[in-house]
């Protein structure tokens, strides 16, 4: 099973939306309702649609949100169905058929994921307009020192089973996880982050760990690296809650 269609049954069990996401998104992209308004917008890798609903809600002119699966679709048309200024498409990250249509183009938690996100990164330049703007989140490995040789182990595993025995074995991590942060035992700014979290969606979090064949935690300089002759004016920041990178490019 390809890693999009692992994503589009997470997407299909977990179509939910929560205003929890609200605060992800502005901590994961590092925007607010005014870099958004008025504005045309490219998520890519939608998943189902949580990303994409915040710029519509904040005034977006047009958002055109695509994934390669079609479960993530379905829960994304279902998302964003209030919105007559969003489009939901099918479309293979490495292909995609835009050029300097965007101000802005988003891509949040999925760069880390792919077998050549250069590649990616290059379409997504390409879909910008001079003077528009690229955010990408990914995973850091700073923070995560501990955490990434156990997860690359489990996932040598867990991304070869099937899904719902996946979902299964998840509880093993998310049921002491979830106490120690409700419990207040882990205290950096992201456990403060998902205290005000329900359950499942801590769950989520985890079940969304243990389930792609590729997964990259990246240093801050091989992010950089990465975004390097593109065309871009580059900025590598670190969230709020201190997990992941945030590359911002500005579009010569």
């Amino acid at each position: 099973m390809a890693s999009e269609e692992r994503f589009g049954y997470e997407w299909k069990k977990y179509a939910r939306l929560t205003p929890a996401y609200e605060g992800q998104f502005r901590n994961w992209s590092d925007m607010g309702p005014e870099d958004f308004a008025g504005k045309d917008v490219l998520d890519a890798g939608c998943g189902m649609g949580r990303n994409s609903y915040w710029p519509l809600r904040w005034g977006a002119k047009h958002l055109v949100a695509f994934d390669n699966d079609e479960q993530s679709l379905v829960s994304a048309r279902h998302t964003l169905a209030e919105f007559p200024q969003a489009t939901v498409e099918r479309c293979d990250i490495s292909h995609t058929p835009w050029h300097e249509e965007f101000d802005i183009v988003m891509c949040i938690g999925v760069l880390h994921h792919l077998r050549n996100p250069r590649l990616a990164l290059e379409n997504f330049t390409r879909a910008l307009r001079h003077g528009g703007t690229l955010v990408v989140w990914v995973y850091s490995y700073e923070g995560n020192e501990l955490k990434v040789p156990l997860l690359n182990t489990l996932r040598l595993i867990t991304s070869r089973l099937p899904l719902f025995l996946v979902h299964t074995i998840t509880y093993a991590l998310s049921l002491p996880w979830y106490t120690f942060i409700k419990l207040g035992i882990l205290r950096d700014a992201y456990s403060r982050q998902l205290a005000g979290f329900e359950y499942w969606h801590v769950h989520s979090i985890a079940f969304d760990q243990l389930i792609p064949a590729v997964a990259h935690y990246w240093r801050k300089e091989e992010v950089f690296a990465l975004s390097q002759g593109l065309g871009l004016t580059v900025t590598i920041t670190a969230p709020k809650n201190g997990m992941g990178w945030i590359l911002t490019g500005l579009k010569k």
